[in-house]
């Protein structure tokens, strides 16, 4: 397992709860959000790769609730970056931009994201809370993991195991699962077992049959492509992002999920949304 990982490599928080709400409240909200989303995007637009134009494993209880206009809830479990550490309020962090970006997209479900990020864990300490991660009984839980492990120089052929468990826990709940790899940020790329790190999370969404956000590829499209400088997005500490940074990988991650589920539809046969 761990030749393989590495073989691929080298090719290569405060809780946010949103109580219920009615379609009407959340129109307002979604246009509210809108402004404020173009507010941030006005002097750097957040565009979107093209090798991440949709996720490459299907969200079927999401697409399913989703069609029924059921309310979806998601859990998003991680470290400081999910937390939201280096934005100006709790309000920029990426799971709060997600649910204003996905209530925008699906005006007729409730969406509710659940902030369950903290500062400093790694895999094993999120492994560790599992059961309270899945205490809300999510319909999709998005895995932000990896980057603490880097910085601290861990076992990093470690975390497949610890991954995998993972993985097969929040598919026993009967939620979808999503990972998010580390991120692009100058302290991130200093230590170069981030490249292990990235394809070992890589392999085992293949063999896990689960989808996979690349942030890294995504946030070294900023750098690399568009030629947006790191303060740009990543705060003075050079390792989280700021509420551009937050805000784009919320879009991003959005518009990812979106496509899947539309994908999933458009196999099943079911016209898409209206």
């Amino acid at each position: 397992m761990a030749a393989s990982v590495g073989a691929l490599a080298l090719g290569i928080s405060a809780l946010v709860v949103c109580p219920a709400a009615s379609h009407a409240e959340q129109a307002k909200t979604s246009s509210s959000a809108s402004d404020d989303l173009n507010s941030v995007f006005k002097t750097q637009p957040c565009v979107q790769a093209k090798s991440l134009s949709q996720l490459d494993a299907p969200l079927a209880r999401v697409a399913k609730r989703l069609e029924a206009h059921d309310p979806v809830t998601i859990v998003a479990v991680g470290s400081s970056s999910t937390g939201g550490a280096g934005a100006s309020t709790p309000a920029f962090s990426y799971p709060s931009r997600l649910e204003r970006e996905l209530r925008q997209r699906f005006p007729e479900t409730r969406v509710t994201v659940i902030n369950q990020g903290i500062n400093g864990e790694d895999a094993n300490s999120m492994m560790a809370r599992m059961d309270a991660v899945l205490e809300p009984k999510p319909d999709l839980v998005i895995w932000q993991l990896g980057t603490n492990t880097v910085l601290r120089d861990g076992n990093i052929p470690e975390t497949a195991n610890v991954l995998q468990a993972g993985i097969s826990r929040i598919k026993k709940s009967g939620a979808d699962v999503l990972l998010i790899d580390p991120q692009f940020a100058p302290r991130v790329n200093a230590k170069p077992a981030v490249s292990e790190m990235v394809g070992l999370i890589a392999y085992v969404a293949k063999q896990t049959h689960v989808p996979l956000f690349r942030r890294y590829v995504a946030m070294r499209h900023w750098h690399e492509d568009q030629a947006i400088a790191f303060d740009r997005f990543i705060t003075a500490d050079g390792l989280h992002m700021n509420d551009w940074g937050y805000s784009c990988l919320a879009r991003l991650l959005a518009e990812n999920i979106t496509a899947t589920v539309a994908r999933s539809r458009a196999v099943a046969g079911v016209k898409p949304f209206q």
